[in-house]
């Protein structure tokens, strides 16, 4: 009885752990603003590649462990297990959400401050136009999430874009 505990603890356990690695791991590497060495990001794009499969095949053992041995559990061992398994099927459905495409989003209607409102660091790059008598600054830390900002400058349509 009690080695039927501790296989099912470990089973979760370990389902939780290749399904949050799955999902966090490419995030964790693939961010911006974060130096990526060569061999991490190859690692990162490997699990990026595989994490649904990563991912459901641990929550489909650890929900067949859970239905298995959840007779032989005691009442608190019985929620801990069933909560690692709810924790594992939603990160199995995490794992199918492409994270990239709701953090880098095109801009549908850009807003400009004035020149003495925007607090950037002394550091900070920006692309900049000027058409006629109308100037604008992009911040590349701003569109590097966004990637293309439709504008119109001086009457005429740009595309900024990093």
């Amino acid at each position: 009885m009690q080695r039927k505990r501790l296989t099912l603890t470990l089973i979760v356990l370990a389902c939780v752990a290749i399904a949050l690695f799955a999902v966090g791991y490419p995030i964790y590497v693939i961010r911006p603003f974060r130096h990526q060495g060569a061999q991490e990001l190859a690692v990162a794009l490997v699990v990026a590649r595989f994490r649904v499969i990563a991912a459901s095949a641990a929550a489909l053992t650890a929900a067949i462990a859970f239905y298995t041995y959840w007779r032989s559990m005691g009442l608190w061992r019985g929620v801990l297990a069933g909560l690692g398994v709810v924790i594992t099927v939603v990160l199995a459905y995490a794992s199918r959400v492409n994270i990239y495409e709701l953090m880098f989003h095109p801009v549908a209607r850009a807003s400009f401050s004035q020149p003495s409102d925007v607090k950037l660091d002394g550091d900070e790059k920006v692309i900049a136009i000027r058409i006629n008598d109308q100037a604008r600054a992009y911040p590349i830390r701003s569109m590097s999430y966004h990637h293309v900002l439709n504008d119109q400058v001086g009457g005429t349509p740009v595309a900024a874009t990093y």
